[in-house]
């Protein structure tokens, strides 16, 4: 997986809010969510809209990791 979007998920907790308050919040579906939480892409518009409801920045949400190949550093 080379995006994260761990950072969203803390401040969910942070903000006290559950994933369906963030949908409900921001107008995204579901299967986006879901998407998330599988480490897929979203588009950047989606990423937009939750960075304008939660104040917050695309940095604070998502994550780049590098992926690295078995055995090697």
């Amino acid at each position: 997986m080379a995006v994260s979007y761990n950072g969203l998920w803390k401040l969910l907790i942070d903000k006290n809010m559950k994933k369906v308050d963030m949908m409900n919040q921001v107008g995204i579906s579901s299967s986006t969510v879901a998407k998330m939480t599988n480490g897929e892409l979203v588009s950047m518009k989606v990423l937009e809209r939750i960075c304008e409801k939660l104040d917050c920045d695309f940095g604070d949400i998502v994550h780049y990791e590098k992926e690295t190949k078995d055995g090697g550093q």
